[in-house]
């Protein structure tokens, strides 16, 4: 996602925002490209396989073809897809988890549930979600540059142009956000 802040996206972002539903089918097949090539970088990263990338864009991808267009530019719409891509992968996270307390699922001992790789992974993600939902109550400009950057790949000057913030400011906090959350979950 380097290059330019004015792109096709968001040219025809802003054409979408005027009324052109052309504009809204000629940019899907953009965006979900882009956002299949996230979903697919995020997944191998070693988080929860709670869903395989191509779902996951799906998922998203219908909520933000639902949404109305308010967005300024790519920066922007991006911002909210990494917003919608953790809100999906935290909802199907919690129904995996949901399901697992009932029904007729094979029993397992606490200290074999509790050494299982995958509910590591689960375990870590949840906690990341906490410890982001607290760093957004202390700073929310520090829990979004997390989120632009990391969830939704932004470089740092697409993500001071979606902030309205210099790159240093970028820089800076993002260090200080990433050191707050490595004590947080370290804690």
């Amino acid at each position: 996602m380097t290059g330019p802040i004015d792109t096709p996206v968001t040219e025809l972002l802003r054409a979408w925002k005027r009324g052109d539903s052309q504009a809204k089918d000629a940019l899907m097949p953009l965006v979900y490209a882009e956002l299949h090539r996230l979903a697919s970088a995020r997944a191998g990263r070693g988080g929860p396989q709670t869903l395989q990338p191509t779902a996951l864009v799906n998922e998203a991808y219908l909520k933000l073809a639902a949404n109305q267009s308010d967005f300024a530019d790519r920066a922007h719409f991006f911002a909210f897809a990494a917003r919608v891509m953790r809100s999906v992968l935290l909802d199907h996270l919690r129904a995996q988890q949901r399901k697992k307390r009932g029904g007729d699922l094979l029993r397992v001992s606490w200290d074999k549930a509790a050494n299982s790789p995958a509910d590591k992974a689960e375990q870590d993600f949840l906690r990341l979600d906490e410890a982001l939902q607290a760093l957004e109550r202390l700073d929310a400009r520090k829990c979004r540059i997390i989120e632009l950057r990391y969830f939704a790949g932004l470089s740092y000057d697409e993500t001071a142009a979606a902030l309205g913030v210099s790159k240093t400011t970028v820089n800076r906090e993002s260090r200080l956000a990433r050191a707050w959350l490595r004590a947080e979950l370290a804690s």
